[in-house]
């Protein structure tokens, strides 16, 4: 497959210009590998956990295997031997070079007490999630900064149902995108799956029902988009909330799914502040619902939770290449007034984001939104429904109905 530039790039070789310790973070097979080697030259080593030899001196001689090493040093999925830092942190310590050490991460090992102590003032964290449509499409992502602004990136070609539905069903990563039939690349997201099930999750936490994992995740695909009931899904599958909220907590630190913060004001009390939960790729949601485009022909109620589920996957994306903080939530009030959506910067502003799966918008699609402007005031920049239609078209004061294809024209 041909390299693909990815966004991060700028942000990885930034931070080895100044920082000691650098972490490529994402999913498995998100192409972490790829771009550390494709920055590296002849004056790097490369080690991989994922070769047991290499993982085995790790654990038992991590001063030996980095001594014998050159002078700058990329570790490949970290995770699997994190005591390892503590060889890194000493080393670092005692000669703070930037660039030193390269380390990719199929967790999230910021949030592991162990790892995160010993990269605390000495590392910088650079996410690299699936490719996006930007990426794929090889523009520039435009569309946060433009809608702060008040306005959408003007979409270019045309893009159909069909088509739409082929990028979902592909989703973002590059073993899938390069796969020729939906076939195989269901044979590839379940593969994936079982991997994370079988194997991952077990390096991270401590499994004492494993068994039941395929029937979470199962459930799990049946809540993306909507609010994160604990109780509910134990309910259907038979395990206590902790325990459920303890293989969450899992899933999240390996980048499969995302609890998705509610938007929240002081001065508000009658907001619901429930995350929702979304799916980080959505060819793996497709291949647990075996959604296809003949089941979605005949049940058109499965293209709503995919094609937003999309929508968050490339906004999420986006955010990890701006210049400035931008945080995304949704936004529920107890009259179940919602907002799929909601981007805020730095200065308090907002951008409200609907999705439709429907080429068709109405007035009654910008309730949410209107109300988000309500109380947002001066600080509400846009509001966005994205659709499956063809135009850009004024709703009312600061809302407007886009093509799915604004957020990467």
């Amino acid at each position: 497959m041909i390299y693909i530039e990815r966004f991060a790039e700028r942000q990885l070789l930034e931070s080895l210009e100044d920082t000691p310790v650098v972490v490529i973070a994402g999913p498995r097979q998100s192409g972490k590998s790829t771009l550390a080697q494709h920055i590296a030259d002849e004056n790097w080593s490369y080690l991989t956990l994922d070769d047991t030899n290499t993982l085995n001196v790790a654990l038992d001689d991590p001063i030996g295997l980095l001594k014998r090493t050159k002078k700058r040093v990329i570790i490949d999925e970290i995770q699997r031997a994190p005591d390892l830092l503590r060889t890194i942190k000493l080393l670092v310590d005692r000669d703070r070079q930037a660039g030193r050490f390269l380390i990719t991460g199929s967790a999230d090992i910021l949030s592991m007490p162990r790892t995160s102590e010993s990269l605390a003032g000495r590392s910088e964290i650079v996410p690299l999630l699936p490719l996006s449509q930007t990426e794929l499409y090889s523009r520039s992502p435009r569309l946060i900064a433009t809608a702060f602004g008040g306005d959408v990136p003007q979409p270019g070609e045309t893009l159909d149902e069909k088509e739409l539905i082929d990028l979902i069903l592909k989703g973002g990563f590059p073993e899938v995108i390069k796969r020729n039939t939906l076939r195989r690349q269901l044979q590839w997201c379940r593969a994936y799956l079982d991997a994370i099930v079988q194997r991952d999750i077990r390096e991270i936490t401590d499994i004492r029902k494993a068994q039941e994992l395929p029937h979470l995740l199962s459930a799990l695909a049946a809540y993306s988009g909507k609010l994160v009931n604990q109780q509910d899904l134990g309910q259907k599958i038979k395990l206590d909330a902790k325990t459920i909220n303890s293989y969450i907590t899992a899933f999240e630190q390996l980048f499969l799914i995302h609890r998705l913060p509610a938007w929240h004001n002081n001065r508000l009390k009658r907001l619901v502040k429930k995350p929702k939960l979304h799916f980080m790729d959505t060819a793996l949601l497709a291949s647990i619902i075996e959604a296809n485009p003949a089941l979605i022909e005949q049940d058109r109620q499965i293209l709503g939770p995919l094609l937003e589920t999309f929508v968050f996957t490339e906004l999420q994306k986006q955010i990890t290449w701006q210049d400035h903080r931008i945080t995304l939530t949704h936004y529920r009030d107890k009259d179940k007034v919602e907002v799929d959506f909601v981007l805020e910067n730095s200065r308090s502003q907002l951008v409200g984001i609907e999705v439709k799966a429907a080429s068709t918008v109405h007035s009654k699609d910008f309730k949410g939104l209107r109300k988000l402007a309500n109380i947002a005031g001066e600080k509400f920049c846009l509001g966005i429904v994205f659709y499956t239609g063809e135009q850009v078209l004024p709703f009312g004061k600061r809302q407007l109905a886009a093509p799915i294809n604004c957020l990467w024209a």
